[in-house]
């Protein structure tokens, strides 16, 4: 063993080591790593920042924007209602969104198979009342074993095929892949299913103040206009969509106020009393198809999107303290719209124009972003933190998933790489406004991004030493004497321990020879050892930074480094234990 290969082991494993320990955060640890690593010459200093350009980087970050996009339009929260309105155990929703995802996969990146379901991941936690991180890991892991079902499903499947080829003349076909895949598939989402809570319950790591500000609870009233889709629905059916974050007061028709009683039809012409979060307001208001009290300010800036709504507070010498709506005349005068009041510790039981204002309430305004701080600052309002409010603004529902589509079909039919679609596709959601630019900025998270830009060059370290010919060389001494089962058997565990520092298609590439050269020391046929390095290289349950998909649930699952061995860990035997008799039914080693 060189010393810069002896180096370069010892400063995965101190990392390794860091990441387990927890103290400091992921991306710090992989930052001090990379500075390691040039420090003591296995990284060359014009190599540093090679990480910040590599694919992996540009995809995850890419998809998040994506993903932020679709749970933006609203249209899964609308599928998740009138598909699945009953769908309420943590269980069958987890079965529902493993599933899905893993059938995805099989046909696109997995990727993206991924960051279309993220959203509804989302909406089924607060609906179950548990933390996202139950479903996201578990959502991780079953896009992996989706991937190995066919030829297209993930990029070892496509290395191997391409080296079968070259060795015997044969390349593995789209669907060669589908029986051992689809046992492995199947018995690692029961694992899953079943086993689910072996994921610690954690809350994001680095939740943003929008987050802390969305729990906040507001009144508001919204009309029930003609052609609206909540004509002759109950109460109960118009707020369900809230998901049980937003409450009526009172129903006023006509000059009869009722009491909101959760049977009473709902007619044309009703304004309906609301409290509640602004998320659960808003997924009420354009579920039902309603329409917020104010003008539609669109008609007279031109542009929808110039339209946005704030959050601010009113101060004790405000114009507005002591006035309401009406006797402000704010739409007229200001050009501005009220579209809801908060009050700590107290419900509203009036229309919002009626509403008299009082210093320390919180209210939403909405108005054109150009005019908008002027008014504020006329009007002696505050503002609270920046942040978006979808309350009242008009939205693109199925844009975004026109967008991801149109990529996924890019690069299924390979016209266009992973990479060169999903920055497309990124980009293409800022410039047809399906999210804001600002969203999509909030929509990157920076400590993941340079996690993974830093640990790529400490990675590669190992192959540039040349440290993986080294355990490939005591890979073969270990398996000479070993049975047919025990050689695949080490194959597997070897492909699935190197992946998470070489990428799996390398892994492919470093494995698949020394594989088929086994078979042939042996007197077997390769496809089944080659078939064990595919699995091993597209089956990285134990870290966050093995596979994009696992690094791309890290952040908003909150997880740490040590919680992914604790679900992935099982799940890894019991993925290498169904393999080798499958890959012995399915291609007979003689």
């Amino acid at each position: 063993m060189s010393t810069d290969q002896l180096l370069s082991f010892i400063v995965i494993f101190l990392m390794m080591a860091a990441f387990i320990w927890g103290k400091y955060r992921h991306d710090v640890v992989a930052a001090c790593s990379l500075l390691v690593a040039v420090a003591v010459g296995i990284v060359p200093f014009e190599k540093a920042f090679s990480g910040f350009s590599d694919d992996i980087v540009i995809i995850v970050g890419s998809a998040l924007v994506v993903s932020a996009g679709i749970a933006r339009s609203g249209i899964v929260n609308v599928a998740v209602q009138r598909f699945f309105p009953n769908l309420t155990t943590l269980q069958t929703q987890l079965a529902l969104l493993m599933i899905s995802v893993a059938v995805l996969s099989a046909f696109i990146k997995n990727i993206g198979a991924l960051a279309i379901m993220m959203p509804m991941a989302f909406q089924f936690a607060k609906r179950a009342g548990v933390p996202v991180s139950r479903y996201l890991m578990p959502m991780a892991f079953a896009a992996l074993l989706g991937g190995l079902m066919t030829q297209i499903g993930t990029s070892p499947n496509i290395v191997v095929s391409r080296l079968r080829h070259e060795i015997t003349g044969q390349s593995f076909t789209m669907f060669d892949f589908t029986p051992v895949g689809a046992i492995l598939t199947v018995v690692g989402i029961v694992f899953l299913i079943l086993f689910y809570w072996l994921v610690p319950a954690r809350a994001n790591q680095n939740p943003s103040i929008e987050e802390a500000l969305e729990q906040s609870a507001y009144s508001s009233d919204a009309t029930v206009i003609p052609g609206s889709s909540t004509i002759g629905k109950t109460l109960r059916e118009l707020l369900k969509p809230g998901e049980g974050e937003v409450a009526a007061s009172a129903i006023i028709r006509g000059e009869n106020r009722l009491a909101p009683l959760p049977d009473v039809k709902i007619l044309e012409g009703d304004t309906v009393l609301m409290e509640g979060t602004p998320g659960g307001l808003d997924h009420v208001v354009s579920s039902g198809g309603l329409k917020l009290s104010g003008k539609p300010i669109r008609h007279f800036t031109g542009d929808a999107d110039d339209i946005r709504a704030i959050e601010a507070i009113v101060a004790n010498d405000s114009r507005v303290a002591g006035l309401s709506a009406r006797a402000l005349s704010l739409f007229h005068s200001y050009g501005i719209n009220l579209l809801a009041v908060g009050r700590q510790g107290q419900k509203l039981g009036q229309k919002l124009s009626e509403v008299v204002l009082q210093p320390g309430d919180v209210v939403v305004i909405q108005g054109d972003s150009r005019t908008l701080p002027h008014s504020l600052q006329d009007l002696g309002l505050l503002p609270l933190a920046q942040r978006e409010i979808s309350l009242g603004r008009p939205r693109k529902a199925v844009l975004p998933v026109l967008i991801l589509a149109a990529a996924m079909a890019a690069t299924a039919a390979g016209a266009v790489p992973v990479a060169t679609a999903f920055f497309a596709a990124a980009v293409a959601m800022v410039l047809l406004k399906a999210i804001p630019l600002a969203d999509a900025y909030r929509a990157l998270d920076g400590s993941i991004l340079v996690m993974l830009a830093a640990l790529i060059p400490v990675s590669d370290s190992l192959r540039t030493t040349g440290g993986s010919e080294l355990i490939a060389g005591w890979l073969g001494a270990a398996a000479s004497g070993m049975p047919a089962f025990g050689a695949i058997a080490l194959i597997l565990l070897t492909a699935m321990a190197v992946t998470p520092f070489l990428n799996n298609a390398a892994t492919v590439l470093v494995m698949a020879p020394i594989a088929a050269s086994f078979a042939e020391t042996l007197g077997y046929r390769p496809e089944a050892f080659l078939m064990a390095v595919a699995i091993g290289a597209g089956c990285d349950f134990l870290t966050p930074i093995g596979h994009q998909c696992n690094t791309l649930v890290f952040g908003p699952g909150g997880y740490r480094f040590s919680d992914y061995p604790r679900l992935g860990l099982p799940l890894s035997f019991i993925i290498v234990v169904a393999s080798i008799p499958a890959l012995m039914l399915f291609w007979p080693l003689r």
